[in-house]
């Protein structure tokens, strides 16, 4: 990360490039004992969360990945009843999963409780249905909240993880995803971010695997683009439980009584397709 008086730059030195927004001012920071974050008022983008140096979550284009990393699994799954958000501090995730009217409970477990109180602030928009009766926020560590989750509690596991360092380093390996396989019903489904499709092909041939050694029948990477992330081209991976993953509720997606910016029936179907960049190297 690099900060010029007026620019703030992401540097992705791994692929030798970098993305900037230009400033006005920075107006947080906070120091946790999980991270550390920074609030940015940008000159064209609204706000910009970065944690650890790496950019976050901006007022201007994080629906594309809210959207994402939600709709697709809720429309694939048959009725998601019982949903659990792993991670999502900024609250985006749990909005749009409360969008969907079969949802009886949606509950949210970010080890940083610090994100969602500047989400608050600063996103307010991001945060209207925190106090849905629905919704149920805790600030706890989402890998021990899974391994004392009751077999079969939830339809629903959405990993809305930073990247895999730091407290979401444990989130991407086989034994959580056994964790995630044991804590969901038969039929359930889990999603998690899986990076850029672009310049993490092999993380993503190693999630594919390790969720399959843990048990899930079904894998499924899809992508979606998302600018403020290394290379503008981001991803999520689905693992089902028993579940074919290109099948969905198509008169569901197609009529949704809500309104979305970027997902829609369309998207869903060409996301059914996955990413052809990634198709002979998972084989």
């Amino acid at each position: 990360m690099s900060l010029d008086n007026s620019w703030f730059t992401e540097a992705y030195t791994q692929a030798g490039s970098a993305f900037s927004l230009k400033i006005k001012a920075k107006v947080a920071e906070v120091k946790t004992p999980y991270q550390f974050i920074e609030m940015y008022e940008t000159t064209d983008w609204g706000y910009l969360m970065v944690i650890d140096g790496c950019t976050m979550v901006s007022s201007r284009d994080n629906f594309l990945y809210h959207e994402m990393i939600s709709h697709p699994v809720l429309f694939t799954h048959d009725k998601p009843r019982d949903v659990l958000i792993i991670g999502g501090g900024d609250c985006g995730t749990l909005l749009e999963v409360l969008r969907h009217p079969t949802v009886q409970h949606a509950t949210q477990v970010d080890i940083d409780e610090q994100v969602t109180r500047m989400s608050e602030k600063y996103f307010p928009e991001l945060c209207v249905s925190n106090s849905d009766p629905r919704a149920d926020l805790r600030f706890d560590d989402g890998i021990k909240w899974l391994k004392d989750a009751k077999p079969g509690s939830y339809d629903v596991i959405i990993v809305d993880s930073t990247d895999p360092v730091g407290p979401a380093e444990g989130l991407f390996n086989e034994a959580f995803f056994r964790t995630c396989h044991r804590a969901l019903r038969d039929g359930g489904i889990l999603v998690q971010q899986s990076e850029s499709p672009l310049l993490h092909v092999e993380l993503i041939k190693a999630m594919h695997n390790a969720m399959r050694n843990a048990g899930f029948s079904n894998t499924h990477t899809y992508d979606f683009p998302q600018p403020i992330y290394p290379s503008g081209w981001w991803s999520a991976t689905m693992a089902g439980k028993g579940r074919d993953l290109k099948r969905f509720r198509e008169a569901d997606s197609r009529n949704k009584h809500f309104t979305t910016k970027y997902y829609s029936y369309p998207k869903h179907l060409a996301a059914i397709d996955g990413v052809p960049l990634l198709t002979a190297a998972l084989r």
